[in-house]
């Protein structure tokens, strides 16, 4: 196992009867180990029914019970997405992935401040999920860019996580596993968190970090990587040439305050000892380069 979900992992889905849950439930369940580990739906007003022999049940914590899930993808509409991560949390799952896009930042300071002190971990929202290549995808990332391995890979932005993995496949660098963290402005697990993860994981030998303008995570990730990290780590950050206080692509990617920039972003993490690349398309070619 890399880091969060492997093979035995058991999964469900909020939201499985919409036609998004339905139709990325399924290719789940096509890539490697999904068929054994997409266990459970939920969906109040559809409880009981089936979809491809999985079972529909009415909460979160009927699911769990019955199938023995905890951990579960989140497909809801952006207006009830928040609920339905806590619902999720309620009910003591592991973790949560929401993928859901545009939910409103009011709901999800709600959201985070009812998650104080309780153990679940949130993956997103408006993420593309999480996948440990050959094991188990949770998600919608393309499953068939992606090779087993030893590198972490870890990505407030969808398409750069697709891209950075598809240059590390290139070049035979595999994965151990790759994780899309989202990019609205309250979120769950952050960079820092994710290195954190990786750091212990022992299957895990280097990281690839991607950011983008936007807040300091980027930049307090950075500080812990330089007293605590055991791997090399190296990066990309996104939006170099964006104005300042013009949203760029996602809700939390906007030089405020003088904040976020991704220049400053790229000081700070090579002044703590990360290797960054200013090319998108040479982020595949530093990694192998560091290991």
């Amino acid at each position: 196992m890399a880091i969060l979900i492997d093979r035995h992992t058991r999964v469900m889905t909020q939201g499985i009867t919409g036609k998004t849950g339905q139709f990325h439930t399924r290719q789940c369940r096509e890539y490697a180990y999904g068929r054994d580990c997409f266990v459970a739906g939920v969906n109040p007003k559809k409880a009981g029914e089936e979809l491809e022999s999985i079972p529909v049940f009415a909460t979160v914590e009927e699911a769990k019970q019955k199938t023995g899930a905890t951990v579960s993808v989140i497909y809801v509409p952006p207006a009830y997405a928040s609920a339905a991560i806590d619902e999720a949390v309620e009910a003591g799952l592991d973790l949560v992935v929401c993928i859901t896009e545009g939910i409103p930042v009011r709901d999800m300071l709600r959201t985070r401040a009812r998650m104080r002190g309780k153990k679940t971990l949130l993956i997103g929202p408006n993420c593309p999920g999480i996948i440990t290549p050959g094991e188990l995808k949770i998600g919608i990332m393309p499953g068939a860019i992606h090779q087993q391995g030893r590198i972490g890979v870890v990505s407030r932005s969808g398409t750069l996580t697709y891209e950075a993995v598809a240059q590390l496949s290139e070049l035979g660098l595999g994965q151990s596993t790759c994780i899309g963290i989202g990019g609205d402005p309250i979120n769950g697990l952050k960079h820092i968190d994710v290195l954190k993860l990786f750091n212990e994981d022992s299957e895990t030998d280097a990281v690839l970090m991607v950011g983008e303008i936007g807040g300091t995570d980027e930049e307090e990730c950075a500080r812990w990587v330089k007293e605590h990290m055991k791997k090399p780590v190296v990066g990309f950050i996104a939006g170099v040439t964006a104005p300042p206080g013009k949203r760029m692509g996602h809700a939390g990617a906007i030089i405020a305050g003088g904040k976020g920039t991704a220049q400053e972003k790229i000081e700070v993490m090579e002044a703590c000892g990360i290797r960054v690349t200013r090319n998108p398309a040479e982020m595949g070619k530093l990694l192998k380069s560091v290991i």
